[in-house]
């Protein structure tokens, strides 16, 4: 059995579709693709697919992972690109990688986020971040299925600051104010969401934007605890495959659907 990961994206108008949409959107694209998908055993079987860490819906993502579970060798790149194909544009395959390592999961232990905030002066966003970073601790509410939750949104957040640009300029709008945050957050039980360290700017410098933000996860993996960076959880694989010998007389194998 032969294993791949996979990094895709949610872009523009496909912010909006919840994991669920994404998981039908995604095994109709493993049929159309003809992929050779392992399947679980039971009355019901499904693919085998894995997914890690699924981006809040109404949230954009640049750093999506999944793993599959294949029964024939695949290309990993011709894997990408049959995927990406058969996805509607917005939700992209971008990466692929044969798993030669274990723990995907594992390695996804923080997320980098940016967070616009339309019509909201960067002054007035710098002067709330100033009070949220000198905090030492920020509690906020979450409405859950068990009802209303208190926790301290100030502990899992590893670096949060102003930006001049976001990471693409057509993000940003013209002829009106504009703030731009980056957001470096662990994993942590229970999860501290972008929108938490929204409410903790509102609980500590009563900052509240008139519009939703606009929130895309830039990145997503191991937290280096030295720099605060966040690592590419898909390298260790590469890694492995530029290293690993390959017997004499190998090939790659890779089919593509007529």
């Amino acid at each position: 059995m032969q294993r791949i990961r996979l990094r895709y994206t949610k872009r523009g108008r496909l912010r909006f579709t919840s994991h669920r949409d994404f998981q039908r959107a995604f095994e109709r694209a493993l049929r159309r693709a003809e992929v050779p998908m392992a399947y679980s055993a039971g009355f019901t079987p499904h693919p085998k697919v894995s997914y890690a860490n699924a981006a809040p819906t109404g949230t954009g993502s640049e750093a999506e992972y999944l793993e599959i579970a294949l029964t024939q060798e695949r290309d990993p790149d011709v894997l990408r690109t049959l995927l990406d194909e058969s996805l509607p544009t917005g939700l992209d395959i971008v990466e692929a990688a044969e798993a030669r390592t274990p723990g995907l999961a594992d390695r996804l232990t923080a997320s980098v986020w940016e967070l616009r905030l339309d019509e909201v002066d960067p002054e007035e966003a710098r002067r709330a971040v100033d009070a949220f970073n000198a905090a030492g601790t920020v509690e906020v509410q979450r409405r859950t299925k068990n009802g209303v939750r208190t926790f301290d949104a100030r502990c899992a957040v590893v670096d949060l600051e102003r930006v001049e640009t976001p990471s693409s300029p057509a993000d940003r709008p013209t002829g009106r104010p504009c703030a731009i945050l980056r957001l470096v957050v662990r994993h942590v039980t229970p999860a501290v969401r972008p929108d938490d360290v929204l409410s903790g700017l509102r609980a500590v410098a009563d900052l509240a934007p008139p519009v939703p933000a606009a929130v895309t996860r830039l990145a997503q993996g191991l937290l280096d605890e030295e720099t605060g960076t966040v690592t590419d959880p898909l390298a260790p694989d590469r890694e492995a495959a530029a290293t690993e010998p390959q017997p004499a007389g190998a090939t790659a194998t890779a089919t593509v659907p007529a």
